[in-house]
């Protein structure tokens, strides 16, 4: 992720958006929500903007109704994505945040809810995040993966994954355009043993599924149409 399309419409970030608690977990400060008694988890990985988007705590919200046990984790620890901060240092910021780093302390995540009784962890992320998750379907850590518009995810990190992977696509996206979404749907088809779904919706761009306008009828059908596959797919393998 480095293009102008991971941040436009920014949300107005809200410490106490969302019905779920914070908590810290591993030493992240987490927004969690769902019942703490569920044997399922998501681990839900924001884009640049971080945790505390108000959207991306609504869709947890909405997860957890499904039965699991959601976790939205600070994985910028204070430093989200900031037009005023950062708009002529992007690669500044990204170099303090890489996904690399994310995806060793969203590890230590999982270890950590298997350790509080959890027997299954699925994990979706957006553009940074789907970055992280990419990653983190190269092990076995979790069970089942969806990527949301990703950032720069390359088709031989893809070539790796082990888990139940989903990809969702935008189809006038500049960081993963449409044709690089095909080509890692046909990577993931070369692997029989692993159970995948590649869709890319059209007429929207990067961002679509956590930054669309409230007042668009059709940017909410469609960011909602993206919400339902995504747990869809996280139903199907966690379990």
């Amino acid at each position: 992720m480095s293009g102008p399309q991971c941040f436009t419409n920014p949300p107005t970030l809200s410490s106490t958006a969302g019905s779920g608690s914070l908590q810290e977990i591993a030493g992240i400060k987490t927004y969690v929500s769902g019942s703490q008694d569920s044997k399922l988890a998501i681990l839900m990985i924001s884009d640049a903007f971080g945790y505390e988007a108000p959207k991306l705590r609504k869709l947890a919200d909405k997860v957890a109704g499904a039965g699991f046990l959601v976790v939205v984790p600070d994985l910028f620890y204070g430093d989200p994505f900031n037009d005023q901060k950062y708009a002529t240092a992007v690669q500044s910021w990204l170099a303090a945040h890489p996904p690399s780093r994310g995806c060793d302390d969203a590890r230590t995540l999982v270890e950590t809810l298997k350790n509080m009784g959890v027997s299954s962890v699925g994990a979706t992320g957006f553009c940074w995040g789907g970055m992280v998750v990419a990653k983190l379907a190269k092990s076995y850590c979790i069970g089942a993966a969806v990527i949301l518009h990703p950032g720069k995810i390359s088709v031989e990190e893809i070539e790796e994954v082990k888990v139940p992977t989903a990809i969702l696509g935008a189809e006038f996206d500049h960081i993963c355009p449409a044709e690089l979404i095909k080509q890692l749907g046909d990577a993931l088809s070369t692997k029989p043993e692993i159970d995948s779904f590649v869709k890319v919706f059209p007429g929207v761009k990067h961002g679509w599924t956590l930054r669309y306008d409230d007042e668009d009828e059709e940017a909410i059908r469609v960011a909602e149409e993206a919400h339902s596959d995504m747990l869809n797919w996280l139903t199907n393998y966690i379990k």
